[in-house]
């Protein structure tokens, strides 16, 4: 099996092994690792459709992750795939409305983040013995609302680890809110900012490429590293369940063998559909890559023009997930597209940075064919939570319903009937009062969880575990800081 090593976008030099790359999160540049190539399945995807998700995972992990030896990665996943799911499938795939919901959130903590957050810990655990690193490894995250409490959930109490995560203090929906700051951990930390979630993820950006504060940090025994989907670590897991997703078509007998799928994902940071964009590269018979936005639509303008142009308002929606215009995992695609060369790749970041914007070539736009870009508005997110629930009795969130409404849009507008794949990303419950209005029962006097409670009795489905939990739970994190002082945070937190 090739080995495949990992390289930073903007061309900082030389190429390490994945264990490496995971255990830095972010290149020392600023840029994200990226492989070497892309290996293809050693599998068919019809023996595929006879594995279990674990054995799938390891098929896929295995080609990626070539450093790990066979008994480490199998410990990862059986350590990370297991009863912390909330059904024996850990992703099911629901028919309705003309498309298969890929169910990403029966993890601990009802998002699809889990996927890969179940197991990042112990792969970068793991990466820490195969690499000698006698240092504490500092996670440090910004999260949009979900990646935060599943970085969390994953990593607290791991030895020799701790944990900060940042979230726009106004920007994340209450039970977001309430799943950060009462989770326990002794190495954890929650800081809510005064500001939205570009500048948080800018603000750790600046952090991990700080050279002093490295250098301090490494003088008290810390090290960063990303939870993120800048890091490699949290990107090849997502693979798995568009292979996985397809396997199991195959053997339900919803399409042929070798027939395409299209894909549409809910789309923020850009690395869940870029993780789609790889399964494709790998083998899976994926036709479109459909890129869901709301009404920030700074990816679907991209998509339109070839202008990546982040100067523009900032608007609070009700999939805050996806409210961003910066999308890290972006720079991914783009250093693809441009023939896996940083320092074009660098160049462009390098415009985003000082004018907010850039714009790419034709010949990489001709490149990004395989992609099509649509945005839902407020109106249309919540009359599609309202319309599939009403005709099918199948329960949404709003990130979803973006991803189902630009998937109607898009049948409208090319004819495509191709088996579609709608990526499910988080459970209602994590959104009830935004679905609540959405269904025509919203109530501004209950609190989220008298809502829930509605929510449960008129659609039948059960109030995960995940939210019973935080019900009552005590409020551990209370610290909210100005965007300029996170570094500050940070220090206070770590005692240096």
């Amino acid at each position: 099996m090739k080995e495949i090593l990992y390289s930073s976008t903007r061309g900082d030099k030389g190429r390490i092994r994945a264990s490496e790359a995971i255990l830095r999160g972010l290149a020392p540049d600023g840029g994200l690792y990226v492989p070497d190539s892309i290996p293809v399945l050693e599998k068919t995807l019809r023996e595929i459709s006879s594995l279990t998700y674990q054995e799938t995972a390891y098929e896929v992990m295995k080609l990626l992750l070539t450093d790990y030896t066979e008994d480490e990665l199998k410990y990862c996943i059986s350590h990370a795939y297991d009863s912390k799911f909330d059904t024996e499938e850990i992703a099911p795939l629901s028919e309705a409305g003309g498309a298969y919901y890929l169910e990403l959130y029966h993890g601990a903590t009802i998002a699809f983040k889990d996927m890969a957050l179940s197991i990042l810990p112990y792969l970068m655990t793991t990466a820490a013995k195969k690499n000698n690193v006698k240092n504490e490894i500092v996670i440090l995250t910004a999260t949009s609302g979900d990646t935060g409490k599943a970085a969390l959930a994953g990593f607290a109490d791991v030895p020799g680890t701790r944990i900060i995560v940042f979230y726009p203090k106004h920007g994340v929906s209450p039970i977001q809110e309430q799943q950060m700051v009462t989770q326990k951990g002794d190495n954890t930390c929650v800081i809510g900012i005064e500001g939205n979630f570009d500048d948080a993820q800018t603000g750790v950006k600046k952090i991990f490429t700080d050279p002093e504060l490295k250098e301090l940090l490494d003088s008290k025994g810390f090290q960063f590293s990303s939870a993120n989907s800048i890091n490699i670590g949290r990107l090849v897991p997502q693979i798995v369940y568009y292979v996985y997703s397809y396997a199991k078509l195959l053997k339900e007998g919803r399409i042929a063998d070798g027939d395409s799928i299209n894909v549409v994902v809910p789309t923020g940071n850009f690395g869940n559909i870029l993780a789609a964009y790889y399964a494709k590269n790998m083998g899976v018979p994926i036709a479109k890559l459909i890129c869901a936005s709301n009404s920030n639509k700074v990816l679907f303008d991209f998509f339109q023009s070839g202008e990546y142009d982040r100067n523009r308002d900032f608007v609070l929606t009700s999939s805050p997930s996806m409210d961003i215009l910066i999308s890290s995992n972006l720079e991914r695609l783009i250093y693809h597209i441009a023939g896996n060369s940083a320092e074009a790749d660098a160049a462009y970041m390098e415009k985003l940075t000082k004018e907010g914007r850039y714009e790419i070539t034709d010949e990489m736009r001709a490149k990004l064919t395989d992609f099509f870009g649509g945005f839902a508005t407020e109106e249309e997110t919540f009359a599609t939570i309202s319309d599939l629930f009403k005709e099918t009795g199948y329960l949404i969130d709003t990130h979803t319903a973006v991803a189902a409404s630009v998937y109607g849009k898009y049948v409208k507008e090319t004819g495509d009937k191709t088996v579609t794949v709608i990526a499910s990303t988080a459970s209602p419950y994590k959104f009830t009062r935004s679905v609540m209005n959405a269904l025509g029962h919203g109530d501004d006097n209950s609190d989220d969880f008298a809502l829930a409670d509605k929510l449960s009795e008129i659609s039948g489905v059960a109030i995960p575990e995940a939210v019973e939990s935080i019900r009552n739970a005590e409020i551990r994190h209370k610290t909210v800081v100005d965007k300029t002082e996170m570094e500050k945070a940070v220090k206070e937190f770590l005692k240096v």
